[in-house]
Formats: structure tokens, sequence, C-alpha cells
């Protein structure tokens, strides 16, 4: 058996993934967790899982706080309702990113995985693990963006570009500017990279927002959404920037 906890507050969310667990008949779940300060006592004073299923945002905290305070050698699947913690999520022994609500189909497939890292003796190694979900790419899809006291969420596919300026990072619509939390070399490890390019030290572009390419005397780029500063690919990055173009 398979011995699994449930992190999550939200108790209806948290009922509905016990049922959808219960289809599963080698994981057995152990515990049912609901703040950072519960996960923190419990795995302080049990046998750590083997399986994880954590939300991200709890009420007293991120989960995140719980295995920076606690070293676990369980992998853990993170389900939440916004994806823009990717990254650190892969960087804390994650091995799959489920978005609310979670379909069967994903809940299954990212079991499937978590077995396929399970060698035979049934030992983990977090090392390993770190190794193999070097090899896995989460790709961003939204970002959830800060206006005053509110919170919104912008598709990626909406975004013309990314730019720091004064070292804040922010993403340009159609409508306006929002500042974000990523850096940008955080966002091109998560971002299409079919469909983002990071052109310069300043930016990076969305392919689908280019409006034309000046070829001389530098290659400069112009999108249909831009802040007033001008884009210019840097001279180490033109022949990939050429090749992601007709790719």
């Amino acid at each position: 058996m398979i011995r699994t906890v449930i992190i999550e507050d939200e108790k209806p969310a948290a009922r509905k993934l016990e049922r959808m667990l219960s289809l599963f008949p080698d994981l057995q779940l152990v515990a049912n967790l609901e703040s950072v300060e519960d996960a923190v006592n419990w795995f302080s004073e049990n046998e750590h899982p083997q399986l994880i299923f954590s939300d991200i945002v709890l009420g007293d905290g991120l989960s995140f706080d719980i295995f920076e305070k606690i070293s676990t050698k369980a992998f853990i699947i993170y389900t939440t309702a916004f994806d823009q913690y990717t990254l650190k999520a892969f960087k804390l022994n994650s091995i799959d990113y489920l978005l609310k609500p979670i379909m069967e189909e994903d809940l299954a497939g990212a079991i499937e995985k978590f077995k396929s890292f399970i060698p035979s003796d049934q030992s983990v190694n977090s090392d390993d693990i770190k190794q193999l979900i070097k090899k896995e790419k989460s790709i961003l899809s939204r970002i959830l963006v800060k206006i005053g006291y509110n919170l919104k969420i912008v598709q990626t596919q909406e975004i013309s570009c990314f730019y720091s300026e004064n070292k804040i990072v922010y993403l340009q619509t159609q409508d306006r500017v929002y500042p974000s939390d990523f850096t940008l070399d955080e966002l091109t490890e998560v971002l299409d990279d079919k469909k983002f390019f990071r052109v310069n030290r300043q930016f990076i572009i969305n392919s689908d927002f280019i409006k034309n390419i000046h070829t001389s005397p530098n290659y400069k780029v112009e999108l249909n959404f831009q802040p007033s500063e001008e884009i210019t690919v840097s001279r180490e990055r033109v022949k990939d920037f050429k090749d992601w173009l007709v790719n």
C-alpha cells in the first residue's frame, strides 16, 4: 500500500479529492491536514508518507512553508487553482501540478507518474527525485497578478511581452501593464518556448504579437502592444531568434 496524505484547507475540496483517491485501491490515506501548522506538527510526530497531495494557498500560509520547515523524501503532487507557483513547486520534490477543478484523467496520470518514479524496493531518494523532475517542464498558462486589493488572473496567451524595469518584472497585455512576482530567469523556465523568447536581458516576447521585425542596423522587434522602450535582439541571440521564428 502507498501511504498518502492530503493537505487541503477547503473541506469540500478535501472530501472530493478523498473520494477520487478511493478509486485507487493501492493508495492508503493516513492523514487529512488543513493548515501549515497542522501539517508541520503531524510530520514532526509521524512516519512520513510516500505521496502527498497538497493545496498551495492555505489559511495560515503557503504549503511550501511546511516543506521548508520539515524535510521530507515524499513525492508531492500539488493541487491548486493557480499555476503561478509552478517553478517553486518543482523545486520542492513536486512531480506534478494539478489545476482545480481536478479532472479524473489528470489525477490518474499524476499517480501513474508517481508510480513510475518508485523503484521496486519502494525506496525514495530526494536527490533522485530532483534529477527526474528536471526532465519535466510544466508550462505556465496563467498568472495571478495583484491590482490594489484585488487579484486578477491573466492568461499567458494574452501577454505580448514581459520586461524588467527597476528590478520588477512587468507583463504587457492589450489593456494595461501588470507587475509580477517572477524574475525573467524564472519565466524562461516555465513559459512555452514555442511562443515566448527572451530577446535580451530585459525582454521576453510572445510571437503572436509580433508586428514587425527590423534587421538593420540591429534586429529590432515591434509588438502590437509594448512599452515605449525599443525591443532589440541582443547580438548573441540573433541566430537563436531566427531559428525560433521558423520552428
